[in-house]
């Protein structure tokens, strides 16, 4: 995630940036740092902040599961956790998924598919960054 990107989330989500910073669990300091560019935003923040915009964004309707929108074979299904567990609708949020017919464990490599991907697309359609 980008700082521009991080600074139009934290807004479309209506945050202030110590807001944000206790929505986190980090510091004031944190928050300015990562919007002026000065220090990279960690993996897991912005894991953090696409899971609060897609659930602000979704306004408590569920989306489209992936396995749906994607057309998955039912034998690629059965070895997904998004499948496991029925949460089709954050499949990008969840490690080890079976995309593209592989799993991805890291969640840093798998978020470079997922933003390419139609499924996380929906899930942000109005936002734009």
């Amino acid at each position: 995630m980008k700082n521009k990107e991080f600074i139009t989330f934290r807004k479309k989500l209506k945050k202030t940036q110590s807001q944000m910073a206790e929505l986190l669990g980090i510091s004031l300091k944190a928050v300015h740092s990562y919007e002026q560019g000065w220090r990279s935003i960690p993996a897991h923040i912005g894991r953090q902040m696409l899971f609060l915009l897609c659930s602000f964004q979704s306004n408590g309707q569920l989306l489209q599961n992936c396995w749906d929108i994607k057309n998955c074979p039912e034998e690629m299904r059965e070895r997904c956790p998004a499948w496991e567990f029925n949460t089709g609708n954050l499949c990008w949020f969840i490690n080890g998924t079976i995309c593209l017919g592989i799993a991805h464990k890291a969640w840093k490599d798998k978020i470079k598919i997922c933003r390419k991907c139609e499924v996380l697309a929906l899930a942000l359609k109005d936002i734009v960054y």
